[in-house]
């Protein structure tokens, strides 16, 4: 339905996964299938696309390699433009949307426009596709780290420009053993990083700060549920956000 409101509408960066429509999550599927307005990718199966509302407006806006029907830019402005016009608008992107999708561009341009954003994030093409061909990607006898490129950049270019980013399974009680070693490969002191317990769940905890800070936020977290360590410039969205949540929060 159209926002009659004053107050802008949401948006939904939604990862549809690698394109078997089964792999959907059932959160995608309700937030799919409540939208006003979708914006979706060229990768979107014809099968989920059946699923959208009927009386959803669709507007395709291509991002298939060599083939863009619209440049990121015009598609964060198609963003924004949809949020003062429609209360729930979905992204709709192949994949997950935090991985190789873009989704941290379109987050950034629509929070700067004072947009409420959630992200529903998908199965990736790296697992799905993995699994599907039986290839496990982690193996304690093969291979114990997993990394993720793009193919769109030039191969060593991540190194020149920017640190890839970094995720620790299990690294809680290894915080100290971990900060040791990646500064004695060169990463700066002041790398952003944030420790996240219980993902996803209720009783969610980020901790966030810089890399000399990290055996203290392990130390800090005192849960027994399962945490996770990410390492990087990306990680500074978690304490962006933080601050912007405890604003709202207070206002």
């Amino acid at each position: 339905m159209k926002n009659t409101q004053k107050q802008p509408g949401k948006v939904w960066l939604v990862g549809g996964g690698p394109g078997d429509p089964e792999l959907l999550t059932i959160k995608a599927m309700r937030v799919i299938s409540q939208a006003d307005i979708v914006l979706y990718d060229s990768l979107i199966s014809d099968e989920i696309l059946d699923m959208l509302p009927q009386k959803c407006t669709r507007i395709h806006v291509g991002k298939r390699c060599g083939a863009h029907k619209m440049t990121q830019v015009d598609i964060q402005k198609l963003l924004l433009t949809s949020a003062r016009k429609y209360a729930r608008v979905v992204r709709l992107k192949g994949g997950d949307p935090f991985i190789f999708g873009r989704g941290g561009e379109e987050l950034e341009y629509l929070q700067k426009h004072g947009i409420e954003v959630d992200i529903v994030p998908g199965i990736t093409a790296a697992g799905g596709c993995a699994a599907a061909a039986k290839i496990p990607l982690t193996h304690r006898q093969y291979g114990n780290a997993l990394m993720l490129d793009s193919g769109h950049s030039q191969f060593g270019e991540y190194q020149k420009s920017q640190s890839p980013t970094r995720v620790f399974y299990m690294g809680v009680k290894q915080a100290g053993m971990i900060t040791a070693s990646l500064l004695s490969e060169g990463l700066s002191d002041s790398t952003p990083v944030a420790l996240i317990a219980n993902g996803t769940l209720p009783d969610q905890e980020v901790h966030t700060g810089v890399l000399m800070d990290l055996p203290f936020l392990a130390e800090r977290y005192s849960g027994a549920g399962p945490a996770l360590i990410i390492v990087g410039e990306v990680a500074a969205f978690a304490a962006r956000n933080q601050v912007q949540a405890h604003g709202e929060a207070v206002a």
